[in-house]
Parts: C-alpha cells; structure tokens; sequence
C-alpha cells in the first residue's frame, strides 16, 4: 500500500464503521459534524489538522478520494491564500498543494472519511450520507 492509499484509508475506530474527520476544534461546521457523527452512535478519529499538519502524500490521497483537485479543497477566506498567490487562475496544483502542506489553514474543512466514502462535510448534513451503515 503506497502513502497515497494509506491515507485515503480510514483509521479503525470501533471497528464496525471506522469514521475519520479531519477536524478544526474553532470552526463552527466541524464541531457541528463532529457532533453529528458521535449522535451517529460512532467515535471518530478526529485529526486536528493545524496541529498535525499534513503530508502531501496524505492530501493527494485525500483529494483523490474525494475526487477533488486541490483548488476544490482550498480555503480562501480566513487563510493567507491571496497573499500566496494561490487565488490566481495560474496557480497550479502543485502550487497549492505545496502550500497547504506549509500552511494546514490552507486546506477547507472538515473532511470526513468513512467506507461510504470521503468528502468535504461543509454544511455538516453532508456527512449524513456517509454515516449510513450498509446492511448486513
């Protein structure tokens, strides 16, 4: 399993339904997402970005789950993006991806990952579809 792989692939949580959420403990739609996976009966692995930072490995992964080029994921207010450069239409992905690895702040949230999927959960009722148990 490359990096890539690894970090498109949830933590184990309870073992039944792992739930990974990439959480921002200040903002507002995290918590509320963050809240709506516990009342989902389900303890996430809550990663608090800005404090771990991220790899590139692991945001490539990220994106490639979600099916998102970095632009798609990057946080433009409340983030140096316009002072980066990072809003004009010749930024690259590279280019972006390099500075949300130097900048966490960078990077949109909160995103969650479950088996049903990885996706930026902004509003919080995104992350419903991703709590549903498969049958069985």
């Amino acid at each position: 399993m490359n990096d890539s792989q690894r970090a498109a692939k949830p933590a184990e949580t309870d073992g039944t339904f792992p739930v990974t959420i990439y959480h921002n403990p200040a903002c507002g739609t995290s918590r509320d997402t963050l809240a709506r996976i516990r009342a989902a009966g389900v303890e996430p692995t809550v990663v608090e970005y800005l404090k771990a930072g991220w790899t590139r490995p692991q945001l490539e992964g990220l994106f490639s789950a979600m099916g998102v080029r970095p632009r798609e994921a990057l946080r433009e207010r409340g983030s140096p993006a316009a002072e980066l450069g990072l809003l004009e239409p010749g930024a690259t992905d590279d280019q972006i991806l390099d500075a949300m690895v130097a900048h966490p702040i960078l990077v949109n949230r909160p995103i969650v990952v479950t088996p049903l999927g990885s996706k930026l959960t902004r509003p919080a009722e995104r992350v419903e579809a991703l709590l549903r148990r498969p049958a069985g």
